[in-house]
């Protein structure tokens, strides 16, 4: 129950819930007293995904590149170092089932939640992984991780159908400056192409990153919607679901591309010519999946803490760190167009926060509100009745 009243994003919810514990509850003393602690909490499970968003973001991308660069050819076995890492959370997993006991019966069936739920985005998770795969193939990692900060634009399009997301002047300058950086560079193009890669691999390279963007900020929007509206129970044992399930799918969706592709008759020969040896070939592909296994914790519960256009937002700030560790492990260039493209992406991020922030004091007045009606409505004499 305190997990669910933590929800800062839809105020309507909030007022629901104060209404609801007020009859509960009888003592307003009580309540008032456990909301510092809430309070703390949630910051503190905040800060901790935005860490694992960040950290496994930076790591993941870089590792992902390298594979590439030094030999890696499979962009389906790219996709699923993406999203087959999921079963070193299995243990984590049932230590918080054994832990952190709870009954669930407002949540629905698991088949129902496999159909309806891990399975749409699943198959999003894994079109996203691919799209991405194509582009860090064609694309220097610098390019690429700027162009995702289009993520924040595509999500919040899709959030005001799916979530009613709010578009305010902030929120609207945070997308235009954004869409302006990915614009930058499209003209920036012609200036960096990698070797060995056609001005036709490049522009396929560049749409696919688009695309998966987009696809990307599809998908975080439904997980959004799905939460709240089917899964319904919020607390850390979904937040686990939802990746580990979702996950299972989309590998199982990379594997048939995979063998349908023909791509697994070439991954001897790829691991025997790897250009730093079979070991750290396999080393690449393992912590490249670990690293998107600890981005994704954070992705998730981000979006179950707060919304999934603020989570979108935080992985949209920590992408001018993958282009600045790029130009040391890989001499990436770092041009003026480029610099203020990453200095756009980071302006569009501060304006969202600004917003979110202004959204967050606003919901605490409500809710204030909100729990001095209710306390007035009770009285001493319904306590005693």
């Amino acid at each position: 129950m305190a997990e669910t009243q933590l929800q800062l994003v839809e105020i309507t919810e909030l007022e629901t819930n104060s209404k609801e514990n007020s009859i509960d509850q009888p003592s307003c003393v009580d309540r008032t007293r456990k909301t510092p602690s809430r309070d703390y909490k949630w910051w503190i499970r905040t800060v901790l995904y935005t860490v694992f968003l960040i950290c496994g973001q930076s790591l993941a991308t870089l590792l992902g590149r390298l594979y590439f660069d030094k030999g890696g050819t499979s962009k389906w076995l790219a996709s699923l170092a993406q999203i087959g890492g999921f079963p070193v959370l299995v243990p984590l997993y049932f230590f918080i089932l054994c832990r952190n006991p709870t009954l669930e019966s407002d949540s629905p069936p698991f088949v129902t939640a496999f159909l309806k739920v891990y399975v749409p985005l699943g198959l999003l998770v894994a079109g996203s992984g691919y799209l991405f795969s194509v582009g860090l193939q064609y694309l220097p990692v610098s390019t690429v991780t700027l162009i995702t900060a289009s993520q924040l634009a595509f999500n919040a399009f899709f959030s005001y159908f799916l979530n009613s997301q709010k578009f305010t002047a902030s929120i609207v300058n945070s997308l235009v400056l954004l869409t302006i950086s990915s614009v930058l560079l499209v003209v920036n193009n012609h200036t960096e192409k990698p070797a060995g890669v056609s001005k036709g691999e490049y522009a396929a390279g560049f749409i696919c990153t688009v695309g998966g963007a987009a696809v990307y900020g599809l998908m975080l929007a439904s997980q959004q919607l799905a939460l709240r509206k089917v899964l319904k129970i919020q607390t850390l044992k979904v937040v686990f679901d939802v990746i580990i399930y979702q996950s299972l799918v989309a590998s199982m969706a990379t594997v048939v591309g995979l063998f349908a592709s023909g791509e697994y008759k070439g991954l001897k020969k790829e691991m025997e010519e790897y250009a730093l040896g079979k070991v750290s070939y396999a080393m690449t592909l393992l912590w490249t999946a670990i690293g998107w296994q600890v981005f994704a914790i954070g992705t998730v519960g981000l979006v179950f803490e707060v919304s999934s256009l603020y989570s979108i937002s935080v992985r949209t700030v920590g992408l001018p760190i993958v282009p600045v560790l790029a130009v040391f492990v890989f001499h990436d260039k770092m041009d003026g167009i480029k610099g203020m493209s990453m200095v756009l992406a980071i302006w569009g991020f501060v304006s969202y926060i600004y917003q979110h922030n202004l959204d967050h004091q606003k919901s605490k007045i409500e809710n204030r509100i909100v729990s001095e009606i209710a306390d007035e409505d009770w009285s001493p004499a319904d306590n005693r009745a």
